[in-house]
């Protein structure tokens, strides 16, 4: 995939600037080392250069808030078609990671780092040891991509293999060089085909309906079903997926460590806070006017998103449907495709009989 961008210094008489190229694809990956941000403003990298034991060196090694794993192949030199190769076979090392051997790559990484730690400092959470070696992501960085290489990746895609790629290009601005980056699939698509089939679960056809998960600082459920909507913020893993919803959409809406509080449909898209509104009264008022966090963040990436819901049934917080077995995930929003979601949607329905009210 050509990107072919154009960069325009802004003036009374615009200048383009010109394209130029990194000393090596090595500077690459010790940008990305050095500000993760360059991939995604969620990843926390935990590895470099590591042998994979048959022949082979993985570029970097990162984790998502989830505890799922991305393992990050940058083209050097190979031809695209080769390093999509490449990185299918260095998956199946990730694929048969434990948790004691992430924690020795992280240990080598960060020389004598704790991985437990650092992860619950970076992203607020407790690292899941039980669903990071099975859930992982593929993203390959490259200039460019040719049309096979693409074919290849967009069959993968479909069959919901998680797998992306990043494209970027260099530009020259007087002394200082400057990289632009743009991704092959939206990736929100990649991190949910990771949350949806576990590598190490059975998977089966999608049933069509969506599992949330609603909660966390500032936000109440109370709010949530007056006004009807769902919401997520903090940062773009926690946002991305909320795109993933379309008007008619059915959700279960589960609190995370309380249970399954709702289900409902979308009635609308992914909304910034700032654009956002909700009916008072029969008029249309700016979310930040009534719910009760409403301050808005500096950076628009970590601002909160919201998606309008009519709610077909509801229990308060402290009733929240809770039991042994139930389906449960950290994405925002997912599409899971094992068995124990059909079981969870089974035992869902007899818990809110008016699920299909809306």
């Amino acid at each position: 995939m050509q990107l072919n961008q154009r960069i325009w210094r802004v003036g009374q008489s615009p200048e383009r600037l010109p394209e130029a190229r990194l000393a090596s694809e090595r500077q690459l990956e010790e940008m990305i080392v050095a500000k993760p941000e360059i991939l995604s403003d969620q990843w926390m990298i935990i590895g470099q250069q590591e042998d994979t034991g048959f022949g082979g060196r993985i570029d970097l090694l990162a984790i998502a808030p989830d505890s799922s794993l991305i393992l990050i192949e940058l083209k050097r030199g190979r031809s695209p078609r080769e390093v999509v190769a490449q990185a299918i076979d260095y998956a199946t090392w990730v694929e048969a990671l434990d948790a004691e051997a992430v924690t020795r790559i992280y240990s080598r990484f960060k020389k004598g780092g704790d991985l437990a730690k650092d992860f619950e400092a970076r992203f607020g959470v407790g690292l899941d040891t039980e669903v990071f070696p099975h859930q992982h992501q593929i993203v390959i960085v490259a200039a460019s991509l040719d049309a096979s290489s693409e074919r290849i990746v967009s069959y993968l895609s479909k069959r919901s293999v998680a797998i992306n790629v990043l494209c970027f290009e260099v530009f020259e601005c007087g002394a200082e060089k400057l990289l632009s980056r743009a991704w092959l699939r939206d990736p929100a698509e990649s991190q949910a085909a990771s949350s949806a089939t576990p590598s190490k679960s059975p998977s089966g056809p999608w049933n069509g309906e969506y599992y949330v998960s609603f909660g966390g600082e500032g936000r109440s459920w109370e709010e949530a079903v007056k006004y009807g909507f769902i919401s997520a913020g903090g940062g773009t893993w926690f946002t991305n997926t909320l795109k993933l919803l379309k008007p008619g959409d059915r959700i279960w809406v589960k609190i995370p460590r309380t249970g399954y509080v709702g289900v409902g449909r979308v009635t609308g898209f992914s909304t910034p806070q700032t654009e956002f509104s909700v009916n008072v009264d029969g008029k249309r008022v700016p979310a930040s006017d009534v719910l009760a966090s409403s301050q808005a963040p500096d950076d628009p990436e970590k601002m909160e998103h919201f998606v309008p819901i009519e709610w077909a049934e509801t229990v308060p917080e402290h009733n929240a449907i809770d039991k042994p077995g139930l389906f449960g995930n950290q994405n925002t929003v997912c599409a899971p495709k094992v068995p124990a979601w059909q079981t969870t949607i089974d035992r869902l329905q007899r818990a809110f009989p008016k699920y299909d009210s809306v």
